[in-house]
């Protein structure tokens, strides 16, 4: 398939890219900073209708801003790709009057940080084992158990909590709750010591009793596992987009230093300018993949193995790229404080989350298929 970007969307990758290279810092604490900029510009809420206050930006056009500010920080586009994917487009697909009205601007304004809080200690891949409980009650819920992992945990106004009515039930248990922050119960762990993206805090999520009103339940109780899994699209073709950002750095960054060393009378050898040329090479078949899945997408029709494919491969690629771009560049380059060693680190998670790459091959395999035995 043929692909290229309308000229539009080559001024928008202009602008996203001038302003995280111009804008963003690199410091090694969470990214408020970096967050706020991005609110004042609208990008918090770039693919979110204008009606709830976002830009009215198209999916392929988001894509873009996550790719380009991961270049910078991966940290910050993770945290707003989580923001964006999982923590408001759930309520503008499945929310009520009364919740869009009351959470919808103030996110996509940047007013407001969303989070995603689905995986625990034995529901990760298997997001059906989940253990947290939702018992009814008057006016409402008592929700209880604990999630791990959850990205900008302590941070977020406003968490998107999957629990179960009825563990017996199965996924048909599942029923989704908007938990804000200020709520009596809810305690949010320290930030995990991770081995990259820690400017994204990542923490444990404990809710003892916590009661929920009835109107904070988002859709019907047993449409929690349909409402998540309809969200892993978006979410993984935004994952896709993070790891671009940072394949694209990392080789930008490794072929600097061979023009430099070139300058400075050092003959790039063949080899080393043969595995530059691989990597960019794929980076271009993984750019396709990923913007091919958004306009997918945006278009409205169903992109689960687009999804999959373009952060598969493009997560595969950031790896491959950060460790084979360490290999290349010069011993002073792979310092701890170094460019490169970032990306290193922070790549490494992108084949993990949105679903492991084991999983996303799983899923491949079913849609072309329709094996659904896989296991």
């Amino acid at each position: 398939m043929f692909f290229s970007l309308l000229e539009e969307m080559h001024k928008k990758r202009d602008e996203y890219r001038c302003f995280a290279e111009n804008e963003l810092d690199e410091g090694d604490h969470f990214p408020y900073e970096n967050l706020a900029k991005a609110a004042e510009r609208g990008y918090m809420g770039c693919p979110i209708p204008r009606e709830w206050g976002g830009m009215g930006e198209s999916f392929l056009s988001y894509t873009l801003l996550i790719e380009e500010i991961s270049r910078v920080c991966a940290s910050t586009g993770v945290i707003m790709a989580v923001h964006t994917s999982v923590g408001t487009y759930p309520i503008l697909y499945f929310g009520s009057d009364d919740q869009k009205n009351s959470y919808l601007p103030g996110l996509a304004r940047g007013e407001l940080l969303g989070a995603f809080a689905l995986t625990e200690a034995g529901a990760g891949s298997d997001a059906a084992a989940l253990s947290t409980t939702a018992t009814a009650v008057d006016g409402g819920y008592l929700i209880n158990g604990c999630k791990l992992f959850i990205t900008a945990g302590g941070e977020a106004d406003l968490y998107l909590v999957f629990a179960t009515l009825d563990q017996s039930q199965g996924v048909k248990g599942i029923t989704a709750f908007l938990v804000e922050k200020s709520s009596a119960g809810l305690t949010a762990g320290k930030p995990e010591k991770k081995m990259g993206l820690n400017r994204s805090h990542t923490t444990e999520l404990r809710m003892d009793d916590l009661f929920v009103p009835t109107g904070s339940r988002l859709g019907k109780e047993g449409e929690g596992f349909k409402i998540a899994m309809s969200l892993l699209d978006g979410g993984r073709i935004g994952i896709s987009a993070q790891a671009l950002g940072l394949a694209g750095a990392a080789i930008d960054f490794t072929v600097g230093d061979m023009k430099s060393r070139e300058k400075e009378g050092f003959k790039v050898e063949q080899n080393a300018a043969f595995i530059i040329a691989d990597l960019a090479t794929r980076f271009e078949a993984a750019r396709l993949l990923s913007y091919s899945a958004a306009s997918v997408k945006q278009s409205g029709e169903r992109c689960t193995k687009e999804a999959s494919m373009a952060k598969m491969f493009a997560s595969d690629l950031a790896v491959e790229a950060a460790t084979k771009c360490l290999d290349l560049c010069r011993i002073e380059k792979r310092t701890s404080d170094s460019p490169l060693s970032r990306y290193f680190c922070d790549a490494k998670v992108t084949q993990i989350y949105e679903g492991s790459n084991q999983i996303q091959r799983i899923v491949i395999a079913r849609e072309l298929t329709k094996i659904t035995g896989l296991a």
